[in-house]
């Protein structure tokens, strides 16, 4: 009887036309909606609901300093753009024991040095509280970017799958982070690179890695989604911790090392491939514990750029 009821009560929930009762499909009009739409040369969605995935609210209409066409994104403003850190050391969450992140401050140092070789106006927040991050992103959403060519964030801090931490409490960061950023809500900066740089666990597992041999032998108008332009570089790949010493962590070494040595050679895709390359080869844990030592690392890459990012030197 319990299994008839729960049936039933799915078959109501998804709409389906149960013959014991004489309650019809809910789905009908969506269905004829979509044969409505579902023409030659229409295009439909792989969205679950068809009426959720209707509309996506628009703000404002940007500018873009990049012709529609070009291959590169437009990096001759005035200024090269805004680059801020989240740099979290010490933690304060109840019921959560977080230790303290030892060597960050070298990353973060190192990183300010390495943006600001990039021409970017860097400024690093050290273990700030959720209310005062949150604060912090609200005053650089609404920042006036129309002078610059991009805009870049890194957070430096302890994480876990889809959570990253503040002083006092997690967040999810595509909500709290890159998602204030889109192209609806900072008009200014619609059209230009947004980049992310995440250093933080994604989970608590160990890659132990793979052995390897090496074998001898224009002027219109146009649209783009509120979510392009954005690249968010991960230390690792989901579900796997990232991996930090007394000189910092492994990826931001890496990118440091990559921006300072390319940052002016080859565009930024280019550059943290570089970056994986390094972390992947170079690098292996070394721990008193057998189950933590002689471990690996990869970071992630994540990128909806629709153009190069390729830094030029000023003039």
């Amino acid at each position: 009887m319990q299994k008839n009821e729960n049936t039933k009560r799915f078959q109501y929930k998804n709409g389906n036309h149960d013959t014991n009762t004489t309650h019809y499909s809910t789905r009908t009009p969506q269905i004829n909606k979509l044969k409505e739409l579902n023409q030659p040369g229409m295009d439909t969605s792989d969205a679950g609901s068809f009426y959720s995935c209707l509309t996506t609210p628009g703000k404002s209409v940007g500018v873009s300093s990049t012709d529609k066409d070009a291959w590169y994104y437009n990096m001759h403003h005035t200024k090269r753009g805004k680059a801020i850190i989240f740099n979290h050391e010490h933690f304060q969450i109840e019921n959560k024991n977080l230790e303290s992140r030892v060597g960050t401050e070298v990353d973060c140092r190192n990183l300010e040095v390495s943006l600001n070789n990039l021409g970017f106006s860097v400024t690093p927040y050290e273990n700030l509280t959720l209310d005062e991050l949150n604060d912090t992103i609200d005053y650089w959403v609404e920042e006036d970017h129309t002078k610059h060519d991009c805009f870049l964030m890194a957070v430096l801090s302890h994480g876990e799958q889809g959570i990253i931490y503040a002083k006092d409490r997690g967040y999810k960061p595509e909500e709290i982070l890159w998602g204030r950023f889109t192209g609806d809500k900072c008009v200014t900066l619609a059209g230009k690179p947004k980049l992310f740089f995440i250093q933080a666990c994604q989970g608590d597992r160990l890659d132990s890695g793979v052995q390897l041999r090496t074998q001898v032998d224009g002027p219109s108008s146009f649209k783009i989604p509120i979510y392009a332009d954005m690249l968010i570089a991960y230390s690792t790949v989901p579900n796997f911790v990232a991996w930090r010493n007394l000189k910092g962590s492994w990826f931001i070494e890496a990118l440091c090392d990559a921006l300072n040595k390319y940052g002016f050679v080859h565009d930024l895709l280019t550059i943290l491939t570089i970056v994986n390359h390094k972390v992947a080869i170079e690098f292996e844990s070394n721990s008193n514990d057998p189950k933590m030592n002689k471990k690996k690392q990869i970071p992630c890459i994540t990128s909806m750029l629709t153009r190069f990012v390729k830094f030029e030197k000023e003039n």
